[in-house]
């Protein structure tokens, strides 16, 4: 899979914008606030249909216009398709297939994978549960449908029981029936998601310390441990137990939506006990082992996005990534940096075409 062109209209600080990519490395550089990350985040719109680092679709249209449109043509399976996302202040948000618009946005997650490796990152680290289990989710999500079914429905249904739980203590009532309901189908939807996070994480973690140990040639031992109350009892009896404490809190204090992804390093956290350098690396292989699961769920080489990777690591420990990424095994890749003769002296060392594009 290749993104052969990109156009930007509105999109951040661009007014209009294209490129003509090459098919394996291209190096987007230039200074510190020129747009090169804006040009790698365009690029993942048209596979999430969102922005990397601001969810709020109308805060990615360029200042004093009312919309936005990203364009990108790719050749997938010898076939040419056209992606378009655009957005119009007070209106929705629009994706479409070769002209046609989806009718759900989550029938386009995981037609063009995608793996981000950048600064932003570090919130998996210093962040709370919530942004590790996004990334949980995206990665299975991406060549799982049923799953993020699954998980949109969790979602609806908790919001409900949490609507419920504060009309109760507004109302100074409670209904068991109708809280039996809502823990029935939390039980359902919850106990899929939960077994498939475990078995995903059970063959996620062996591919991410392989990651780890090459990029830090085996010096340290890390572990990613998957914290989850499904691990306790199933959720319906938990949701029963804990009924009285859901009441006072006037939400839901047990589930899915609470499960967590421990982060260590030499078995203590690595948000506390883990250098720059270590955390940088422990992303890097986190990103990298993503990459690998969904190559193997999807069968296609992910589009590879390393934003600003310089940052926080030496240029020797970015060369032993970019050579991990040449060969075969990995497809089109793009970097941004604010140095073009280094990211061009790192990129000549692995012998593949590329590309420089200066903002």
């Amino acid at each position: 899979m290749i993104l052969k062109s990109l156009s930007l209209i509105n999109y951040k600080n661009f007014d209009s914008k294209s490129f003509i990519f090459n098919d394996k490395i291209n190096c987007i550089v230039g200074n510190n606030g020129i747009g090169k990350t804006n040009v790698l985040d365009a690029i993942y719109h048209l596979s999430f249909g969102k922005s990397y680092f601001n969810p709020v679709a109308t805060q990615n249209i360029k200042h004093d216009e009312d919309f936005f449109v990203v364009n990108g043509d790719y050749l997938k399976d010898n076939k040419t398709e056209k992606i378009a996302v655009s957005v119009k202040r007070g209106q929705k948000k629009v994706i479409k297939r070769n002209g046609k618009a989806y009718d759900k946005f989550s029938d386009h997650i995981g037609f063009l994978p995608l793996v981000i490796i950048s600064p932003a990152d570090r919130d998996l680290i210093i962040e709370g549960s919530d942004t590790r289990r996004k990334f949980i989710d995206s990665v299975i999500s991406q060549s799982d449908k049923t799953y993020l079914t699954h998980l949109i429905n969790y979602n609806k249904v908790l919001a409900q029981r949490n609507a419920l739980l504060k009309y109760f203590a507004l109302n100074q009532t409670f209904n068991k029936d109708t809280i039996a309901v809502y823990n029935d189908q939390l039980n359902d939807f919850g106990a899929s998601i939960f077994e498939k996070r475990n078995a995903f994480l059970k063959e996620f973690i062996p591919i991410f310390k392989s990651r780890y140990e090459a990029i830090s040639n085996g010096k340290e031992i890390v572990e990613l441990v998957y914290e989850s109350d499904l691990f306790k009892d199933n959720l319906k009896t938990l949701l029963e137990y804990n009924i009285n404490k859901d009441k006072a809190l006037q939400y839901t204090s047990v589930g899915i939506h609470k499960d967590d992804l421990s982060f260590n390093i030499e078995e203590h956290p690595i948000k506390k006990f883990g250098s720059q350098g270590q955390q940088k690396s422990f992303l890097i292989a986190l990103k990298l082992a993503q990459f690998d699961f969904i190559k193997k769920q999807s069968g296609v080489n992910p589009i590879l996005l390393l934003d600003d990777i310089f940052d926080k690591l030496d240029e020797n420990r970015v060369a032993q990534i970019i050579k991990l990424v040449d060969n075969e095994n990995f497809g089109q890749l793009f970097i941004s940096d604010t140095h073009p003769e280094r990211t061009e002296n790192v990129i000549k060392q692995v012998h593949q075409s590329y590309e420089m594009f200066k903002l």
